[in-house]
């Protein structure tokens, strides 16, 4: 009886702890996804970058 007891409650704090960890770690899993998106757009934007993925594609595509 009391080896159930003490499971249970084990098992419901433990579960409790857990779950508020999990959405931490989502929210800190997000604010990263969007900082790495943000770096990024930057790089992509960049002249050089543009022109680059421009060549590739014209050449992918036999325009050149």
């Amino acid at each position: 009886m009391f080896h159930r007891l003490t499971r249970r409650v084990v098992q419901r704090v433990t579960t409790t702890a857990e779950q508020g960890l999990a959405t931490a770690e989502y929210a800190i899993a997000m604010i990263a996804a969007a900082g790495f998106a943000g770096l990024l757009i930057v790089v992509l934007k960049s002249d050089p970058v543009r022109n680059l993925l421009s060549s590739i594609v014209e050449t992918a595509l036999g325009t050149r």
